[in-house]
């Protein structure tokens, strides 16, 4: 079941990428498309600038859901996790991503554009951006969220220019 639901995913988000940059948002027949500036950010989520841009469905609910999150330069987030496996790949920038509890934003591992991560269900992590923007996009079944290993933190904060 679970190599199913994978494999269901994986071929959402190759139908998503075979779109490639559209003229205009179009909903004809079911089909969607949408060209880069066409995306709707909204935030910013807190002070630091992140916003995120939902393209597909809704994280809040059950279902498919696609979104986008743009990380300014020098923005990593706190160490988290969320309740449903995310399906993650880097579409501008290099992205810069850690595993477990211990934050250390100059041990994380560089994701080019292009890559993908895996974000188990309940497996913590942390990520962001060094030197450039970066976006990358989402892909997961709601209901999601986002919990935070230590909620008296906040939850992106600005490392060292």
């Amino acid at each position: 079941m679970m190599l199913v639901r994978w494999f269901l995913m994986s071929l959402a988000c190759v139908a998503l990428l075979a779109l490639g940059p559209a003229q205009s948002q179009s909903a004809t027949d079911g089909f969607m498309m949408l060209s880069p500036d066409e995306v709707q950010w909204k935030g910013p989520l807190g002070p630091i600038g992140v916003v995120s841009a939902t393209i597909y469905g809704d994280p809040s609910k059950p279902g498919l859901y696609v979104q986008r999150v743009k990380f300014p330069p020098h923005v990593f987030d706190r160490p988290h996790f969320h309740p449903e496996d995310r399906h993650v790949t880097v579409i501008k920038g290099t992205w810069y991503v850690g595993t477990g509890e211990k934050w250390d934003p100059g041990k994380a591992t560089p994701l080019k554009t292009g890559s993908y991560m895996l974000h188990p269900a309940k497996a913590v992590h942390w990520d962001g951006a060094k030197d450039e923007e970066v976006i990358v996009q989402i892909v997961g079944q709601g209901p999601g969220g986002s919990i935070l290993v230590d909620p008296q933190q906040p939850f992106f904060v600005k490392i060292g220019d």
